[in-house]
């Protein structure tokens, strides 16, 4: 839908049709993150991506994850990568240090490489804050991606 009759709008394309996706899964929290991963794989089928074209790869934690993203748009084979997992705050300043490191990562993997990235990582006080945003936050990702490869096609 244009709202200006002489500039060039690109309009929002969900159609997840030939779109290739690969996923990183911390198992850190593996509750959640199964939670995030099977809210993402509906939502990546629903947006018509086939089941055939998705590819996941776990990690222990989610400070592995930026460089799994990395290798995985080296190869090629994606037009598009999600990162999953949950960082559950603690007692400890390493909530902290988790949290920037592996969002900076997955950033700088974005930037580096060109590649979409959705990072879907919760990162929250408590574990229920994490369980009540998993489907959502899991869904998004997966809308986010086939977004920005139809936007990036369109471009």
């Amino acid at each position: 839908m244009a709202r200006y009759d002489n500039i060039c709008e690109y309009d929002i394309d969900l159609d997840g049709k030939g779109i290739r996706v690969g996923i990183v899964m911390s198992r850190f929290n593996i509750d959640i993150c199964e939670g995030l991963l099977s809210a993402c794989t509906a939502e990546l089928i629903k947006l018509g991506v086939a089941e055939s074209a998705i590819c996941i790869a776990t990690v222990p934690g989610a400070l592995e994850i930026p460089l799994v993203l990395k290798k995985m748009a080296a190869t090629g084979k994606y037009d598009a990568l999600i990162a999953l997992g949950a960082v559950v705050r603690g007692d400890t300043y390493h909530f902290e240090v988790v949290s920037n490191e592996m969002a900076s990562g997955i950033m700088r993997a974005t930037l580096d490489t060109g590649l979409p990235i959705a990072n879907g990582v919760l990162t929250t006080d408590t574990e229920d804050q994490a369980l009540h945003r998993m489907s959502e936050k899991g869904s998004d990702t997966a809308k986010v991606v086939v977004e920005l490869v139809n936007l990036f096609k369109a471009l």
